[in-house]
């Protein structure tokens, strides 16, 4: 006579291998967690941090993602994404949106390649015909491009002197020049340092041929780093005519959106601007400068090099069918470019900020 005999159920695996990945954007307690993993990680930079991401999207109009995965309820890596649209430019998932850096960070590659996967399922629930990341782990099967851009990066010296000391003779002629020239250098985060900060910028990228960023950017950014983001301006005879906004984060500075008038060229106010904030971010308690990201081959890489120091390749990667095109130094674009520099600054003013809100 046969026999049955019971089934064994499969064994159930512990809660704390099983890999989750949610995106928690709308959850507080959850966001903070991201931001805390975000600050204790080696690659952690403050483009990961919530308050990029929002300050961006609330700036520009457009739309913040953070997926997390969890192993059990371990947080075991993040990745915010910015949810990019434009008339103009196309669709996008960024990690993160007008940000040099950022993307993926994990403890291990599982939870690294299940955010990824997570990230380009989210693009097709959004019609996003690509995800860009910016640094961080990177997929080995997406486009990956480690020849476009460079990072500049060095330590701030021990003080003014030795600072100057550590730029190579020919631009440290420049700065002593700047230093003679009888300017003035103001910080800080009010009013008036805001709009003399966007009045600036906006004249610097009008002469490039690019339209300025809005104003409620810069706003939405000072707002939410608060103390580890301010604006630093040259003025002559009270007139401001560099200025930069920069970011802290684990004792380095970040120089992030900076530029000057025409004027600033005659006087090297630039190149004051940047000496002075070796010194500002060295009385904050920072030890690194990084003076952010450079296309290869262009003059603003060749002007960080000339302040001794030495490019090192950033990596990017895409994944999708149709990435987009919205490199500046793209023959296509340059009709474009110089059109833009012939519009009156007050259209340029009017214009630009529809058109920058979905670069992205």
């Amino acid at each position: 006579m046969s026999q049955t005999h019971p089934t064994t159920p499969q064994a159930a695996l512990p809660a704390a291998t099983v890999l989750s990945v949610r995106n928690v954007v709308a959850d507080a307690a959850q966001v903070a967690r991201c931001d805390d993993y975000a600050r204790q990680h080696t690659d952690g930079t403050p483009f990961h941090l919530s308050a990029w991401n929002l300050a961006v999207c609330a700036g520009c109009k457009q739309t913040p993602h953070l997926l997390a995965a969890y192993r059990g309820e371990t947080l075991v890596g993040i990745l915010p994404l910015t949810e990019v649209h434009s008339p103009l430019f196309g669709r996008a998932l960024a990690a993160t949106g007008f940000a040099v850096a950022g993307g993926i960070l994990a403890d291990d590659d599982t939870a690294a390649q299940a955010l990824a996967d997570a990230a380009v399922a989210l693009a097709a629930r959004s019609s996003c015909p690509s995800v860009e990341l910016r640094g961080g782990w990177l997929p080995a099967d997406w486009h990956r491009d480690d020849t476009t851009y460079v990072g500049f990066t060095r330590p701030i010296a021990a003080d003014d002197a030795n600072e100057l000391l550590a730029i190579p003779r020919k631009q440290r002629a420049e700065v002593r020049r700047a230093l003679g020239n009888g300017m003035t250098v103001t910080t800080g985060r009010d009013a008036e340092e805001r709009a003399d900060h966007h009045a600036v910028y906006a004249s610097s990228v009008h002469n490039l041929g690019t339209p300025v960023f809005p104003a409620r950017l810069f706003a939405a950014v000072l707002d939410r780093f608060g103390d580890d983001a301010d604006i630093l301006t040259v003025r002559h005879d009270g007139r401001p005519i560099a200025s930069v906004l920069s970011l802290y984060h684990r004792g380095t500075v970040m120089p992030y959106w900076g530029g000057g008038t025409t004027e600033a060229r005659a006087m090297r106010a630039n190149d004051l601007m940047y000496y002075a904030l070796m010194g500002h971010a060295r009385a904050r308690g920072c030890t690194r400068f990084d003076y952010g990201r450079s296309k290869v081959g262009t003059g603003a890489a060749a002007f960080k090099r000339n302040w001794g120091f030495d490019p090192q390749p950033l990596s990017y990667a895409v994944h999708g069918d149709a990435p987009r095109e919205i490199n500046p130094l793209d023959p296509k674009y340059q009709a474009k470019i110089a059109l833009w520099k012939k519009l009156p600054l007050p259209v340029a003013n009017l214009i630009g900020p529809w058109i920058s809100r979905g670069l992205g």
